[in-house]
């Protein structure tokens, strides 16, 4: 983090001596911001939901922008809004990736692959925490294991398929343990139900596993191992390795190294005005110092970790604009870019191709000529 810090104050000085025109920084982005908008997020006492108030509040008190944060428990429910234009913005997590790819919820026909953008999301890591009396000391050990899955959860269980094939693994090498919640997923461990299973590094039931005598270990996903991460990112290229010190078992003296994903990301239709999501962009890091301390890990919100790749969607190009006008975005975050737009480009007209094809046909017919023109379009990459 204090590289961050750093970077951050290097690019506030550079800034700073370009011109007096910075004294009216604050009046600029007043005026180019809506009056009003509307952001949907999670529901009330979610962490997005936090975070997005603070941001809101931090614009209204600088800028008198009215925004209305529309909280919903579904991943429908917080993207629909955006796609029909009735929210502006998205506070959103790996909904993102399976609308972009059109599985999941967005395989239906009513949706398919959609044409989104992320204007910056913060890094929230994520691992695989086991049973200290377990054995497993690297991904490759979980094999034969019980690994604790969450029934109809496919935001945490994609990310653990993604762990699994670190190793080279499926879940057809694991004995999975389904759990109908979210927290009895996360106890199933202390309980001696599972050995191990996939989540953040906070659940209050894994500060219950490290003091029980099971005792709690992360699996490392060691950023140096290039074929793992390969594998790793052929399921979800959205991760990246990432060192965590906050968590249970975790310290600054006994840090990790796991993996990050966005979550929450600020994301928008594509079509949105790139002058809008610069301005947004722009007065999200001027008053940055607002909101940074409104929560434990809002400090990076700071756009030298929240505004660079990998994430779910493409970057929006105003986004971008903003970006590199801070010395934030290089070039080979342009490579990673067009290769992600490329990726969506090649899903779209597959979809397209499926819906000519599809007229008249059941729904077992369509999903089967959809997973056939996405794999095909996949391939061709």
């Amino acid at each position: 983090m204090m590289m961050h810090s750093i970077n951050r104050l290097g690019r506030r000085l550079a800034v700073a001596t370009a011109g007096a025109g910075v004294a009216l920084a604050g009046a600029a982005g007043a005026q180019d911001l809506p009056d009003t908008m509307t952001w949907t997020s999670y529901d009330v006492g979610s962490a997005g939901y936090a975070e997005a108030s603070a941001m809101a509040d931090a614009l209204g008190r600088e800028y008198g922008t009215r925004i209305r944060i529309q909280p919903s428990g579904s991943s429908i429910g917080r993207l629909q809004p955006v796609v029909q234009q009735r929210a502006q913005y998205g506070f959103l997590a790996t909904e993102t990736w399976f609308a972009t790819e059109g599985v999941e919820d967005f395989a239906a026909r009513q949706w398919g692959p959609q044409d989104l953008r992320v204007l910056a999301g913060r890094p929230a890591a994520f691992g695989m925490p086991t049973a200290a009396d377990a054995g497993i000391d690297e991904i490759a050990d979980v094999e034969g294991k019980r690994v604790a899955f969450v029934a109809g959860n496919p935001s945490v269980n994609v990310k653990c398929e993604a762990i699994l094939s670190f190793a080279g693994l499926t879940k057809d090498d694991v004995e999975v343990r389904e759990f109908p919640t979210y927290g009895g997923a996360m106890s199933s461990l202390a309980a001696g139900d599972a050995d191990a299973t996939c989540t953040t590094t906070t659940p209050s039931q894994l500060y219950e596993l490290a003091e029980s005598p099971r005792g709690i270990h992360w699996v490392e996903l060691p950023s140096d191992n290039e074929q793992g991460w390969e594998r790793l990112r052929e399921v979800a290229p959205f991760f990246a390795p990432y060192e965590e010190t906050k968590g249970a078992g975790i310290s600054e003296d006994n840090p990790v190294q796991i993996m990050a994903y966005r979550y929450p990301m600020i994301v928008a239709r594509a079509d949105t005005s790139a002058d809008e999501v610069y301005s947004l962009v722009k007065a999200l890091d001027e008053t940055y110092d607002m909101y940074k301390d409104a929560t434990a890990v809002m400090s990076q919100w700071d756009l030298d970790e929240s505004g660079v790749p990998p994430a779910d969607a493409p970057f929006h190009e105003g986004a971008i604009r903003y970006l590199r006008e801070q010395g934030i975005w290089t070039e080979e975050h342009d490579e990673w870019n067009e290769t992600r737009l490329e990726r969506l480009r090649a899903l779209q007209d597959a979809w397209q191709t499926t819906m000519d094809e599809a007229a008249g046909k059941s729904e077992d017919e369509f999903n089967a000529l959809w997973e056939e023109h996405r794999q095909r379009a996949l391939d061709s990459l």
